[in-house]
């Protein structure tokens, strides 16, 4: 679902795609699917396998596909505009590259792992003048859409206070942050800025107003080796006891191949898709080892109590422990109070002591469907902005991004020192 799918272009707009993994892929995939409104024309990724593969899916010729982002931005510039995906540590460097060349840019979320980065950034693309915008998808779903029309009419009044929950789901906590890329604050960034800046993010752009101050709690309580069942093995293809942990990747990976699923996140496991091929990167690969015995670090739960301008006040829950499934919200007024699932908002009216329930096609909550139509939405939006010279149509854009951002390094500030912390400006 688009929000504005209607409104004509003059012509595609171009694209190389720097980090052809699960979300440069994504995005992509957009493109292929509207070849009236966007095209990709290179890419640039280290490992064969995923550059061939977008490669060939996009039919970029063997002259703009490179191993390297350096060896893109070496070359001629080719395209309107670059998605920046790679890992969040990679994405300055090459962002402010690309920005010098006069690309457009859309830059994966986080912009950077720290503060200094970010504003590197900023300052990089409106010194440059490009458009730029920031995947937090969650603005762009139709949900997201209708819950913000119905906070903005004011039929619930003024906003007192909102609570907010992300349940990450039990698999995804396993997979992702123990065993995955983002398991390690060194080598990406903390939880909160990995997983949770898009809901810091969302809240802001729900609310409306900027987060001054914020306190934060939170621990990596489970996934430690003092949990470790016992005649746990360092790999479960190996435990004697894996039929009885939940968090089996066995059970969780060869499960899903058994079902017929082979998408996110099996394809982040290996390319080779067969039950041998995902037997044998459980077996040799990370995804395979006992949740207990991995070198993670990041937090499996935290909470974030906000501030915002004009004393309206927020809570934010992360949870590894959860099924999958939705975020869920409340917010409330001085005239009514939303409930918010994901999939239909409750409004109820103090006045009339009724409820009307509103609801919005079910697309998805996690990164595999799509994030609820936030992808597609992202795509669409950007790619208006870019075709019609309107970027009003990202509503992601560099300093509304920024604040967010340094929202939760202050949060993170604050669950280190244990104080509240003013969100800088």
């Amino acid at each position: 679902m688009n929000e504005h799918p209607r409104i004509p272009i003059e012509r595609p707009v171009t694209f190389a795609i720097l980090g052809a993994g699960n979300r440069g892929s994504v995005y992509a995939n957009w493109a292929a699917a509207h070849p009236d409104r966007a095209r990709v024309v290179a890419v640039a990724e280290p490992r064969d396998h995923h550059r061939a593969a977008l490669a060939e899916r996009h039919g970029i010729p063997p002259e703009h596909t490179y191993s390297s982002w350096q060896d893109l931005i070496a070359a001629d510039k080719m395209a309107d505009a670059a998605i920046v995906a790679t890992q969040d540590a990679e994405h300055v460097e090459p962002a402010v590259a690309l920005a010098n060349q006069g690309y457009h840019l859309l830059v994966e979320k986080p912009m950077a792992p720290d503060e200094e980065g970010c504003r590197t950034l900023v300052e990089a693309v409106r010194s440059a003048g490009v458009e730029f915008g920031v995947c937090h998808v969650l603005r762009y779903t139709p949900y997201t859409r209708l819950l913000k029309q119905v906070v903005d009419s004011g039929r619930i009044g003024a906003i007192t206070s909102v609570q907010h929950l992300e349940p990450v789901g039990y698999w995804h906590q396993a997979h992702s942050y123990v065993r995955g890329n983002w398991r390690r604050e060194d080598q990406s960034s903390s939880m909160l800025l990995a997983k949770s800046c898009h809901d810091i993010d969302w809240l802001r752009h729900v609310i409306g107003q900027p987060i001054e101050r914020v306190s934060s709690f939170g621990t990596l309580s489970h996934f430690t080796p003092e949990n470790r069942p016992v005649g746990a093995a360092d790999r479960c293809l190996d435990c004697a006891v894996e039929s009885a942990c939940a968090y089996s990747a066995k059970r969780i990976y060869l499960g899903m191949v058994e079902r017929g699923h082979t998408g996110w996140p099996i394809h982040v496991v290996t390319s080779d898709l067969t039950e041998s091929g995902v037997t044998q990167a459980l077996r040799d690969g990370p995804y395979g080892r006992c949740v207990y015995a991995c070198d993670n670090d990041v937090v499996d739960h935290q909470v974030v109590a906000l501030e915002f301008a004009g004393g309206v006040t927020g809570t934010f829950t992360m949870t590894g422990f959860s099924a999958p499934g939705h975020r869920r919200t409340q917010i409330f007024g001085t005239q009514g109070s939303i409930d918010g699932d994901g999939e239909k908002i409750r409004v109820f009216d103090f006045l009339t002591d009724e409820t009307e329930e509103l609801s919005v096609e079910s697309l998805g909550s996690d990164a595999g469907s799509g994030h609820g139509g936030g992808d597609a939405g992202l795509m669409e939006a950007f790619t208006l902005a870019l075709a019609t010279g309107d970027s009003s149509f990202i509503s992601s854009g560099a300093l509304e991004s920024l604040e967010t951002h340094l929202a939760v390094f202050a949060a993170e500030r604050a669950r280190h020192a244990r104080t509240v912390e003013p969100v800088p400006n």
